[in-house]
């Protein structure tokens, strides 16, 4: 039997009609159910003996003109830093950090500012890493002719040890904290998602020393305490927690 050419194109757009409606329809989308959370933070310290100093130490002179100044601070300058190399220390534990050539001025009501002298100020920071010397090589600076300088810091040496017993200490104080907010409110820890880390070590400088008073006369050693330096870690936490 043979079949009209209309009647079998209309059998086909009918049957395509009835199939693009499904297949235009878009298939379902479950969403996953979004865990309860805990986000907490919690911090570990400990502390530790310093066993090395950082010192501002300098020299400042004036003359009359910037030529005189700068040669009369070179030259105490220099029998600065030979007096710190004598006291142990190296090249590499003295650092230039200032050297500045200022003019000085008088001001008087209605003149204009008159030029007096000039004043050069040179410093070095130097590292001492035998606290046990530190007062003597001060003195020594102070003898040679140190006549300025800043405060002290002092610190140790290798800081990561320390470091890392504050860590344990944060992330046991962090798992605590999670178990005691899990019993109070009824959910139990299943997991931590993400743990974030802040702090740490960092230099901690001392009241100014000595500033333009130093003794000119060196008797006993320059005391210097130690004490102890804090070290703390700062960690964050989200835990994933069910009921």
């Amino acid at each position: 039997m043979t079949r009209h050419p209309l009647i079998a194109l209309a059998a086909l757009l009918a049957l395509g009609a009835a199939v693009a409606p499904a297949a235009a329809q878009a298939p379902a989308v479950f969403n996953a159910p979004v865990p309860s959370t805990f986000a907490l933070s919690a911090f570990g310290e400990t502390r530790l003996v310093p066993d090395m100093a950082s010192i501002t130490l300098g020299v400042n002179t004036q003359a009359a003109t910037a030529g005189e100044a700068l040669k009369a601070n070179g030259a105490r300058m220099t029998a600065v830093i030979s007096a710190l190399k004598k006291a142990g220390l190296t090249d590499r534990d003295i650092q230039t950090s200032t050297l500045s050539i200022n003019p000085q001025y008088v001001y008087e009501n209605n003149q204009p500012p008159s030029l007096t002298d000039y004043q050069v100020a040179n410093q070095v920071i130097i590292t001492i890493h035998e606290l046990s010397r530190l007062g003597g090589v001060i003195d020594a600076s102070v003898a040679a002719g140190t006549n300025t300088a800043g405060g002290i810091s002092l610190g140790p040496a290798d800081p990561s040890a320390a470091e890392d017993t504050a860590r344990v200490a944060a992330v046991k104080a962090l798992n605590t904290k999670a178990e005691l907010y899990a019993r109070a409110t009824g959910y139990h820890i299943v997991r931590l998602i993400s743990l974030n880390e802040g702090g740490g070590y960092a230099p901690q400088p001392l009241m100014p020393v000595f500033a333009m008073a130093i003794r000119r006369e060196v008797g006993d050693s320059t005391p210097v305490s130690s004490g102890e330096l804090r070290v703390r870690i700062d960690v964050s936490g989200v835990f994933e927690v069910v009921k």
